[in-house]
Protein backbone atom coordinates (compact mmCIF):
# COMPACT_ATOMS: atom_id res chain seq x y z
CA UNK A 1 0.00 0.00 0.00
CA UNK A 2 1.07 3.45 -1.14
CA UNK A 3 2.27 5.01 2.25
CA UNK A 4 -0.02 8.87 2.90
CA UNK A 5 1.98 11.55 3.08
CA UNK A 6 2.46 13.66 6.00
CA UNK A 7 0.32 16.85 5.08
CA UNK A 8 -2.38 14.97 4.78
CA UNK A 9 -2.07 12.50 7.91
CA UNK A 10 -1.98 16.71 9.49
CA UNK A 11 -4.81 17.50 7.41
CA UNK A 12 -7.19 14.84 8.54
CA UNK A 13 -5.93 14.92 12.35
CA UNK A 14 -6.94 18.87 12.12
CA UNK A 15 -10.92 17.23 10.77
CA UNK A 16 -11.51 15.29 13.23
CA UNK A 17 -10.13 17.46 16.19
CA UNK A 18 -12.73 19.91 14.61
CA UNK A 19 -14.86 17.16 14.40
CA UNK A 20 -14.82 16.70 18.18
CA UNK A 21 -15.13 20.05 18.52
CA UNK A 22 -18.32 20.31 16.87
CA UNK A 23 -20.17 17.53 18.26
CA UNK A 24 -19.41 18.95 22.17
CA UNK A 25 -21.36 21.86 21.10
CA UNK A 26 -24.42 19.73 21.51
CA UNK A 27 -27.45 20.89 19.80
CA UNK A 28 -25.86 24.22 18.53
CA UNK A 29 -24.66 22.24 15.14
CA UNK A 30 -28.49 21.78 14.44
CA UNK A 31 -28.63 25.26 13.95
CA UNK A 32 -26.21 25.45 11.41
CA UNK A 33 -27.77 23.17 9.05
CA UNK A 34 -30.04 24.94 5.97
CA UNK A 35 -33.43 24.11 6.56
CA UNK A 36 -33.69 23.03 2.57
CA UNK A 37 -31.57 20.31 3.83
CA UNK A 38 -33.73 19.50 6.79
CA UNK A 39 -36.82 19.52 4.67
CA UNK A 40 -34.94 17.19 2.03
CA UNK A 41 -34.05 15.00 4.81
CA UNK A 42 -37.81 14.77 6.24
CA UNK A 43 -39.54 14.19 2.93
CA UNK A 44 -36.83 11.18 2.31
CA UNK A 45 -37.57 9.56 5.85
CA UNK A 46 -41.36 10.17 4.96
CA UNK A 47 -41.11 8.49 1.74
CA UNK A 48 -38.76 5.28 3.38
CA UNK A 49 -35.90 6.58 2.12
CA UNK A 50 -32.64 4.76 4.38
CA UNK A 51 -30.58 7.72 5.93
CA UNK A 52 -27.32 7.44 6.57
CA UNK A 53 -26.34 7.24 10.18
CA UNK A 54 -24.71 10.11 11.97
CA UNK A 55 -20.62 10.00 11.84
CA UNK A 56 -19.37 8.35 14.76
CA UNK A 57 -17.49 10.82 17.40
CA UNK A 58 -13.76 12.26 16.59
CA UNK A 59 -14.26 10.52 12.64
CA UNK A 60 -14.89 13.57 10.16
CA UNK A 61 -17.81 13.37 7.48
CA UNK A 62 -16.63 10.90 4.03
CA UNK A 63 -13.28 9.85 5.74
CA UNK A 64 -12.33 6.79 4.79
CA UNK A 65 -10.34 3.63 6.29
CA UNK A 66 -8.51 4.25 9.24
CA UNK A 67 -10.24 8.25 9.15
CA UNK A 68 -8.39 9.55 6.66
CA UNK A 69 -9.79 11.75 4.01
CA UNK A 70 -9.42 12.84 0.59
CA UNK A 71 -9.84 15.88 -1.54
CA UNK A 72 -10.93 16.40 -5.03
CA UNK A 73 -7.88 18.09 -7.05
CA UNK A 74 -9.56 18.62 -10.81
CA UNK A 75 -12.12 17.37 -12.23
CA UNK A 76 -11.43 15.93 -16.14
CA UNK A 77 -14.69 15.87 -18.83
CA UNK A 78 -15.38 13.23 -20.34
CA UNK A 79 -14.60 13.12 -23.64
CA UNK A 80 -11.92 11.20 -26.39
CA UNK A 81 -8.33 11.45 -25.54
CA UNK A 82 -7.11 11.01 -28.98
CA UNK A 83 -7.33 13.49 -31.33
CA UNK A 84 -9.66 13.21 -34.39
CA UNK A 85 -8.04 15.39 -36.49
CA UNK A 86 -4.61 14.18 -38.09
CA UNK A 87 -1.82 16.74 -37.31
CA UNK A 88 0.32 18.39 -40.08
CA UNK A 89 3.31 17.08 -41.27
CA UNK A 90 5.70 18.29 -43.74
CA UNK A 91 6.59 15.02 -45.05
CA UNK A 92 5.81 12.98 -47.95
CA UNK A 93 6.00 9.03 -49.27
CA UNK A 94 8.62 8.92 -51.75
CA UNK A 95 6.24 7.21 -53.86
CA UNK A 96 4.53 7.93 -55.47
CA UNK A 97 4.62 11.96 -54.80
CA UNK A 98 8.47 12.77 -55.09
CA UNK A 99 9.34 10.38 -57.90
CA UNK A 100 6.19 11.51 -59.63
CA UNK A 101 7.04 15.13 -59.74
CA UNK A 102 10.38 14.39 -60.66
CA UNK A 103 9.47 12.15 -63.83
CA UNK A 104 7.42 14.95 -64.60
CA UNK A 105 10.13 17.79 -64.16
CA UNK A 106 12.49 15.09 -66.57
CA UNK A 107 9.83 15.03 -68.94
CA UNK A 108 9.17 19.03 -69.23
CA UNK A 109 13.00 19.61 -69.67
CA UNK A 110 13.38 17.13 -72.21
CA UNK A 111 10.74 18.26 -74.27
CA UNK A 112 12.34 21.80 -73.59
CA UNK A 113 15.36 20.96 -74.88
CA UNK A 114 14.51 19.08 -77.53
CA UNK A 115 12.14 21.92 -78.98
CA UNK A 116 15.58 24.36 -77.96
CA UNK A 117 17.70 22.33 -79.93
CA UNK A 118 15.57 22.47 -82.99
CA UNK A 119 14.48 26.19 -83.16
CA UNK A 120 18.40 27.14 -82.47
CA UNK A 121 21.37 26.01 -84.32
CA UNK A 122 24.52 25.17 -82.17
CA UNK A 123 27.64 26.92 -82.79
CA UNK A 124 29.87 24.10 -84.19
CA UNK A 125 33.26 24.51 -85.72
CA UNK A 126 34.19 23.47 -88.82
CA UNK A 127 34.39 19.22 -89.25
CA UNK A 128 37.49 17.97 -87.86
CA UNK A 129 40.51 17.24 -89.46
CA UNK A 130 42.66 14.56 -87.88
CA UNK A 131 45.58 15.79 -89.88
CA UNK A 132 45.40 19.17 -88.36
CA UNK A 133 45.22 19.29 -84.50
CA UNK A 134 44.37 23.11 -83.56
CA UNK A 135 46.80 24.82 -81.27
CA UNK A 136 45.72 24.77 -78.48
CA UNK A 137 43.60 21.86 -78.32
CA UNK A 138 40.96 22.87 -75.29
CA UNK A 139 38.44 20.38 -73.93
CA UNK A 140 34.73 21.77 -73.48
CA UNK A 141 33.86 23.80 -70.88
CA UNK A 142 32.78 21.97 -68.57
CA UNK A 143 35.56 19.73 -69.00
CA UNK A 144 38.36 22.56 -69.06
CA UNK A 145 39.10 23.03 -64.88
CA UNK A 146 39.86 18.86 -65.31
CA UNK A 147 41.96 19.39 -68.28
CA UNK A 148 43.26 22.41 -65.63
CA UNK A 149 44.11 20.19 -62.93
CA UNK A 150 46.39 17.56 -65.13
CA UNK A 151 48.46 20.71 -65.86
CA UNK A 152 49.41 20.86 -61.96
CA UNK A 153 49.24 17.28 -60.69
CA UNK A 154 49.84 13.52 -61.90
CA UNK A 155 47.39 12.34 -64.07
CA UNK A 156 46.37 9.84 -60.89
CA UNK A 157 46.13 12.31 -58.96
CA UNK A 158 43.84 15.25 -61.12
CA UNK A 159 41.96 12.61 -62.75
CA UNK A 160 40.80 10.18 -60.41
CA UNK A 161 41.93 11.23 -56.55
CA UNK A 162 40.96 14.82 -56.26
CA UNK A 163 37.58 14.52 -58.44
CA UNK A 164 36.58 11.37 -56.46
CA UNK A 165 37.57 13.24 -53.20
CA UNK A 166 34.60 15.75 -53.93
CA UNK A 167 32.20 13.25 -55.44
CA UNK A 168 32.38 11.70 -52.24
CA UNK A 169 32.04 14.41 -50.59
CA UNK A 170 29.02 15.99 -52.33
CA UNK A 171 27.72 11.91 -51.50
CA UNK A 172 28.62 12.71 -47.54
CA UNK A 173 27.22 16.32 -47.49
CA UNK A 174 23.40 15.46 -46.20
CA UNK A 175 24.41 12.88 -43.66
CA UNK A 176 27.41 14.73 -42.44
CA UNK A 177 24.56 17.45 -41.85
CA UNK A 178 21.14 16.49 -40.72
CA UNK A 179 19.43 20.04 -39.17
CA UNK A 180 16.27 20.49 -41.87
CA UNK A 181 16.67 24.44 -41.75
CA UNK A 182 17.01 26.50 -45.01
CA UNK A 183 18.25 29.15 -44.15
CA UNK A 184 22.35 29.69 -44.26
CA UNK A 185 23.14 30.85 -40.65
CA UNK A 186 21.52 27.90 -39.32
CA UNK A 187 23.62 25.17 -41.94
CA UNK A 188 27.09 27.33 -42.21
CA UNK A 189 29.25 24.21 -42.67
CA UNK A 190 27.22 22.60 -45.71
CA UNK A 191 27.10 26.48 -47.13
CA UNK A 192 30.54 27.00 -46.79
CA UNK A 193 32.01 24.06 -48.30
CA UNK A 194 29.53 24.28 -51.31
CA UNK A 195 30.82 27.80 -51.88
CA UNK A 196 33.98 26.33 -51.85
CA UNK A 197 33.70 23.39 -54.09
CA UNK A 198 32.03 25.93 -57.17
CA UNK A 199 34.41 28.29 -56.59
CA UNK A 200 37.25 26.11 -56.69
CA UNK A 201 36.03 24.70 -59.75
CA UNK A 202 34.76 28.07 -61.44
CA UNK A 203 38.39 29.36 -61.17
CA UNK A 204 40.10 26.23 -62.95
CA UNK A 205 37.58 26.67 -65.63
CA UNK A 206 38.17 30.13 -65.72
CA UNK A 207 41.32 30.10 -66.13
CA UNK A 208 41.61 27.14 -68.94
CA UNK A 209 39.44 29.17 -70.58
CA UNK A 210 41.11 32.61 -71.09
CA UNK A 211 44.34 32.53 -69.71
CA UNK A 212 45.70 29.58 -71.77
CA UNK A 213 47.59 29.90 -74.90
CA UNK A 214 49.28 27.80 -77.70
CA UNK A 215 50.48 24.39 -76.39
CA UNK A 216 48.49 25.30 -73.24
CA UNK A 217 50.62 27.45 -72.04
CA UNK A 218 49.69 30.59 -69.43
CA UNK A 219 49.29 33.87 -71.42
CA UNK A 220 47.10 37.06 -70.92
CA UNK A 221 44.06 37.48 -73.07
CA UNK A 222 44.44 41.33 -72.57
CA UNK A 223 47.80 40.91 -74.29
CA UNK A 224 47.89 37.39 -76.61
CA UNK A 225 43.85 37.35 -77.02
CA UNK A 226 41.88 34.55 -76.48
CA UNK A 227 42.12 31.21 -77.18
CA UNK A 228 38.63 30.11 -76.59
CA UNK A 229 35.61 29.07 -78.71
CA UNK A 230 32.19 27.96 -77.70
Amino acid sequence: MTEIPEHLLKRAQAARDKAAGSSDSGAGASDRIPDAMLDRTKAAESAGAVVATAPAAGVPVGAGPGGHTQRLLTVVKSGSIQEAKAAPVDKVHTWPHLLAVEFVAGLACTAFLFVFSWVVNAPLLQAADFNKTPNPSKAPWYFLGLQELLTMFHPMIAGVTLPGIGLVALILAPYLDRNPSNKPEDRKFMYSMMTLFLMFWAVLVIIGSFFRGPGFNFTFPWKDGIFFEL
